[in-house]
């Protein structure tokens, strides 16, 4: 990408629109899982193993997080860090975000809601992305233009994986994570609690979803 035009550095991105939007999303995805159930026998084989694989990437996307803040919580935006997870991508913690978005999906046993969560999370990141990159043109110039030309900007490139001796990281950064994640997890159980409750019939099912 090109950021030779940008003549002023822009301000930072307001977070607070992003999760406005993710929250937005979680609702809608909170309405999903109540009233609707997923077209595979929630006591079939093939539901289970679609849990299985969404756990697994919920999982992944919790330690992913927790490894990228390790690098980047206290200093973002205030420093340029492009080593750990960031030497391999430039947002780390939105792709992680949006594996895991994919995994609730698959948790619920569905391929569509799968798709549409981790589409929804990639767009929004995507965009917010977009709006970070100006800014650290804006802030660090040259050094953010060449990291950015070798760095793919969500899509991790292992072969590129690099590594520093050490560095510093923010404890409450790492806490705000570790937090974060555990609503992640704490999906399962949820999940598995209404299973249960619709299949007593104490929730209606209004649709379907494959």
């Amino acid at each position: 990408m090109a950021y030779a035009s940008l003549k002023s550095a822009p301000k930072a991105f307001d977070q607070h629109k992003r999760l406005i939007v993710v929250q937005v999303a979680a609702v809608v995805a909170i309405g999903l899982l109540l009233f609707s159930k997923p077209f595979l026998s929630e006591s079939s084989g093939a539901h289970e193993s679609l849990e299985l694989a969404g756990f697994i990437l919920v999982l992944g996307c919790v330690l992913g997080r927790l490894w990228s803040i390790l690098y980047v919580g206290g200093r973002k935006n205030d420093e340029l860090i492009v080593s750990g997870p960031f030497s391999m991508m430039q947002n780390p913690l939105y792709f992680f975000s949006t594996v895991g978005a994919v995994g609730i999906g698959l948790m619920f046993g569905s391929v569509l809601a799968a798709v549409i969560l981790g589409l929804a999370s990639f767009l929004v990141f995507r965009f917010t992305a977009r709006k970070e990159a100006e800014f650290l043109f804006g802030k660090f110039g040259a050094a953010y233009a060449a990291y950015a030309e070798r760095t793919p900007r969500f899509w991790p490139n292992p072969m590129l994986y690099r590594d520093q001796d050490q560095w510093l990281f923010s404890t409450s950064a790492l806490k705000s994570t570790f937090r974060d994640g555990l609503y992640f997890l704490a999906l399962f159980p949820l999940i598995e609690t209404v299973e249960y409750l619709r299949m007593s019939g104490v929730l209606p099912t209004l649709f379907t979803v494959y």
